[in-house]
């Protein structure tokens, strides 16, 4: 709709009136801040705006419990809130990313909507900061909101897709646990392996990653809500920030509790850039099984092909017939941008000058995108790529018959620079090691058919 055609309504704060569109839900500050910040136009993250939307009705039941908020405005409230929570009015929420480094404008964008709704409940006014916000501060709600969001997210998005992706991952070596490849070393040809060790190992870098996770989960348990403005807890009931974490628990499951200080978890965002190092160790491995599989499935004539990727879309827009590893590709893709966002939050971290944070929005963007890139990511290499390849085995052992390296076997009976003799020529020749050992050495058929029996050199004996 062109503004020509917008309707307004005039809302007014404490700097005077602005014209806001008729049918939005929030007020004058969110509209000023619309005004102030065409930076993006990237919005806050959907789940941070519905963990604003739980924070407030948590917020409103702890205020009536304590005697601070008529029983009937805070039922309104909360329900207005929940509202938010469950994504209702995610479209009223218009607000940029990069705003006021507290949050403030987006604080004030949920405190605005949930007054307009509740005041429609009751059929009188609710005020966004005197009711809303009450015994709050943007300081301390976006890093609750921080928080929440993330953890949440971890929780209901990131964990599930890591254990599929292992689940998959440890299905696929179980029933590859015999097929031997030549393993590599500086991307040269190397001792052999199986697939299943190989896998095996994936598996494990991410079950690592995965318990790294969860270790800084409760940490993320421990919120600034009652800190307020600076940390000390000014305009705030002596109890809220336990009744708060309390009621909040009650909501989510998670065991929130205040922070042990205050003044840190408004200034500070340790905890965030903790998690934010863990999801990029996570990514760090998703990124070297996209590249394993990229290198596995390269050729299919002039490459290593020992697996074949499924076939998803055609490769090229002028080769007709070529097929790329298009879901590694992606995957690589977005494990760079997490790595970006991770070194934004980083510096975003040491903005905490005296005793408030001012990157917040950047922070909570960052990670909750990088929650998502790393879910959806896994669940897609699973899905897409580790579940369907399937291994050329003829292919695979017929490069693992002409690998000189094998004569590593037979170090202990030839020594090492005899073995080095006989690698070289089975490599100028073309020939196997076995080839070449008899020819060169005393030692019998059966004998070095025991000795560089491939399988038997994945599972040495000691």
């Amino acid at each position: 709709m062109n503004p020509e055609e917008v309707s307004y309504r005039i809302e007014h704060d404490s700097m005077g009136e602005v014209r806001v569109p008729r049918e939005a839900l929030y007020g004058a500050q969110t509209q000023r801040a619309v005004e102030n910040f065409h930076i993006s136009g990237f919005r806050m993250p959907q789940r941070l705006i519905h963990s604003l939307g739980l924070i407030k009705a948590c917020a409103a039941e702890a205020n009536a419990g304590l005697g601070r908020l008529d029983s009937t405005l805070a039922a309104a409230v909360t329900a207005a809130a929940l509202e938010v929570a469950n994504g209702v009015h995610d479209d009223h929420f218009p607000v940029d990313v990069f705003q006021t480094g507290s949050g403030t404008s987006t604080n004030m964008n949920a405190n605005e909507v949930i007054a307009r709704l509740a005041s429609r409940r009751l059929d009188r006014p609710v005020h966004p900061n005197d009711h809303v916000n009450l015994g709050q501060s943007s300081n301390d709600v976006i890093p609750t909101a921080i928080h929440v969001s993330t953890l949440l997210a971890c929780r209901e998005a990131l964990l599930p897709a890591l254990e599929s992706l292992i689940s998959v991952i440890d299905a696929r070596a179980a029933a590859l646990a015999d097929v031997v490849k030549t393993g590599r070393t500086h991307l040269m040809d190397a001792m052999p392996v199986t697939f299943g060790q190989e896998l095996g190992g994936w598996s494990a870098q991410l079950a690592h990653g995965r318990e790294c996770l969860v270790g800084v989960l409760p940490r993320l348990e421990r919120i600034a809500q009652g800190g307020t403005a600076v940390g000390t807890g000014v305009n705030t009931h002596p109890l809220f920030a336990q009744r708060f974490a309390a009621i909040l628990e009650q909501r989510t499951g998670a065991a929130f509790r205040p922070a042990a200080n205050f003044f840190a978890a408004l200034s500070g965002q340790n905890t965030a850039v903790e998690l934010s190092g863990q999801l990029r160790g996570i990514a760090v491995s998703l990124l070297k099984i996209a590249n394993d599989l990229r290198w596995m499935n390269s050729g299919p004539l002039h490459g290593l092909a020992e697996i074949t990727l499924p076939a998803l879309q055609p490769g090229s827009s002028i080769m007709p017939g070529k097929v790329n590893p298009v879901i590694p590709e992606a995957v690589a893709m977005a494990c760079v941008q997490l790595f970006g966002n991770d070194a934004a939050i980083a510096m975003a971290g040491q903005s905490g000058s005296f005793q408030l944070n001012t990157m917040l929005p950047l922070i909570g963007y960052n990670l909750l995108q990088n929650i998502e890139l790393l879910a959806n990511s896994a669940s897609t290499l699973a899905e897409k790529a580790l579940a369907g390849f399937t291994v050329n085995e003829a292919h695979i052992q017929a490069a693992l018959d002409r690998n000189p390296v094998l004569v590593t076997a037979l170090t202990g009976a030839l020594g090492y620079e005899r073995c080095a003799e006989i690698a070289k020529r089975a490599y100028t020749e073309g020939r196997s090691v076995r080839q070449v050992a008899l020819d060169m050495t005393d030692l019998s058929d059966s004998e070095l058919e025991r000795l560089l029996d491939p399988l038997q050199l994945t599972h040495p004996r000691t």
